[in-house]
């Protein structure tokens, strides 16, 4: 995996944390929703990265 794939993977789930707990705090269930949605979709990518990464080996 790239190094830029692996930012783009953390930014992602770091944005999606912040998300989730602005909306959190501000009782906005939609923001909070989206940054749960934001993180799985990181963590799918990171997955997909993973298993890449185990066939080049």
């Amino acid at each position: 995996m790239g190094i830029a794939d692996k930012a783009k993977n953390t930014a992602q789930d770091l944005t999606g944390k912040a998300k989730e707990v602005v909306g959190d705090v501000t009782n906005n269930d939609q923001l909070k929703a989206e940054g749960k949605k934001d993180q799985a979709a990181a963590d799918v990518k990171q997955a997909g990265e993973n298993v890449k990464d185990a066939f080049k080996k």
